[in-house]
């Protein structure tokens, strides 16, 4: 039989700036979800990549006074080079401005649009943060309520694309969960959105204004409006143009994970432009929050902004991961700060899980054990254990599925206390001994999405299931 498939997107990282800590978040979830499907066994299809065209980047580019291409192929580099950094398993990177990989789609979908799209003179408001026309109700005192900056008045003849057409299909899409939003917070917000009424929505932008960008097939006065290009991403890295058995195997989507700030794109036009091509919708969309710091929200004007790499350097990529992922909720704001960070460390890394496997292997490489065969309560308690945790990476719930992991540690710690093994010998230290490792290797192997650099390291210390050969390596987190 055919393995079951699983297909997973990032949103494409928006190239005017270098990659923070917001974005390592979303991408260090979806690899969870990726790691863990393959686990299963499952075909899995890990998307992530760039997005490269639009006014702002531009304008970004012009500002640092380099060339669109030259300054989007820098910052593309950064965020490719996160794949080291953050020991991603990504199977591939996309980028907009790759003319034989994504052009070639991005084209076609609007080719096959045509039915949908129609040309007319439009004036409104345009914000560049949003790459988006805005209207009155998105605005506080005059200003974009997310970029906190005024609007520019457009006024010009673009391709619209009927979006109002299929306004009933997507409600009851996102009604039914046949395109299931998690969490439930923002499903509900969509839904309140399109009750208000969909409206046809602009899909090109003038060349003479919007250079950057890929042209209208047969008419190149015209751009291809950012996030019709942007979206496409999803089909072009499988070879829709191309018809490819990779397209018809993978598509469509399992998740795409997303921020909130973009949602609207993802669940209202996406939707719209799948309807339009006739092809099954995505079957959810995961949305994260925001992560703030000190409580306050992270941007470049505050000078705030976290860096991925600068934390991977101090502290080592599964410190950084595990953090985003335990102290940061899922699908809601969360807030960083290095106590913070020092505290999760040096509490649940460094004197939880490295602490524990420390003490077991050093006992158990010092009296030559070679079994793991665990007592039926401990073997109830592991069983509990990886109920609680499949249950919560089912349900998206991350932090949850490492508080699971975390209590067994504790059980453990409580365990060797409790039997202080320091006191035995013999039958009795190794039936101890014994219990603690299989503890162990579960341990390690549910930590497996999560901290795959320290689960590969605590089995090579312990060897395998069949024969052990425990050779206790170096502390796996040194206290700060």
């Amino acid at each position: 039989m055919a393995k079951k498939k699983f297909y997973i997107t990032t949103s494409i990282a928006y190239t005017n700036a270098s990659p923070h800590c917001g974005f390592a978040l979303e991408i260090i979830q979806a690899d969870v979800l990726a790691r863990y499907h393959r686990i299963l066994d499952e075909e899995v299809f890990f998307l992530t990549g760039t997005d490269e065209h639009g006014a702002k980047i531009a304008k970004a580019a012009e500002a640092a006074g380099k060339s669109p291409k030259q300054f989007t192929d820098e910052i593309s580099a950064k965020f490719r080079s996160l794949k080291q950094a953050l020991s991603l398993s990504n199977d591939d990177f996309i980028r907009t401005t790759d003319q034989e990989k994504h052009w070639p789609t991005a084209r076609k979908v609007w080719t096959e649009l045509q039915k949908d799209i129609y040309k007319k003179k439009y004036e409104g408001l345009y914000c560049v943060g949003c790459e988006a026309f805005i209207t009155n109700k998105d605005l506080k005192d005059g200003k974009c309520i997310m970029h906190q900056k005024e609007p520019e008045m457009i006024k010009e003849e673009n391709y619209f694309f009927k979006l109002s057409k299929y306004e009933n299909e997507i409600q009851e899409a996102i009604e039914t969960d046949k395109l299931k939003i998690i969490p439930q917070v923002r499903k509900n917000e969509m839904l309140s959105f399109i009750k208000k009424g969909l409206k046809d929505i602009s899909f090109s932008r003038q060349r003479k204004d919007l250079q950057w960008g890929i042209p209208v097939p047969d008419d190149e006065d015209q751009t291809i409006y950012v996030w019709a290009d942007a979206l496409t991403n999803y089909l072009s890295a499988l070879g829709y143009a191309q018809e490819s058995d990779k397209f018809k195997k993978f598509w469509p989507a399992d998740v795409h994970c997303v921020g909130k700030d973009i949602l609207r794109f993802h669940a209202i036009i996406w939707p719209g432009i799948l309807l339009s091509l006739g092809l099954p919708l995505p079957k959810s969309i995961l949305v994260h929050g925001f992560i703030g710091v000190n409580n306050q929200k992270m941007s470049k004007s505050l000078g705030n902004v976290i860096d991925p790499f600068e934390l991977v350097d101090k502290y080592g990529t599964d410190a950084v991961r595990y953090f985003l992922l335990r102290e940061i909720p899922t699908t809601a704001d969360g807030d960083f700060t290095y106590e913070k960070f020092e505290k999760r460390y040096n509490g649940d890394l460094a004197a939880g899980l490295g602490n524990l496997t420390a003490r077991i292997l050093t006992m158990a490489e010092k009296k030559g054990i070679k079994t793991m065969s665990p007592e039926k309560e401990f073997s109830k308690e592991t069983d509990k254990t990886w109920e609680d945790y499949y249950q919560a990476i089912q349900d998206f719930k991350f932090s949850e599925a490492l508080i699971a992991v975390w209590d067994l540690i504790g059980y453990c710690d409580r365990y060797i206390e409790k039997q202080q093994p320091w006191k035995s010998e013999g039958k009795e230290l190794e039936k101890i001994l014994s219990n603690l490792l299989f503890a162990l290797a579960d341990i390690a192997k549910m930590l497996k999405p999560f901290l795959p650099e320290t689960s590969e390291k605590i089995l090579q210390q312990m060897g395998t299931k069949e024969k052990l050969n425990i050779k206790r390596g170096e502390l796996l987190f040194p206290k700060l």
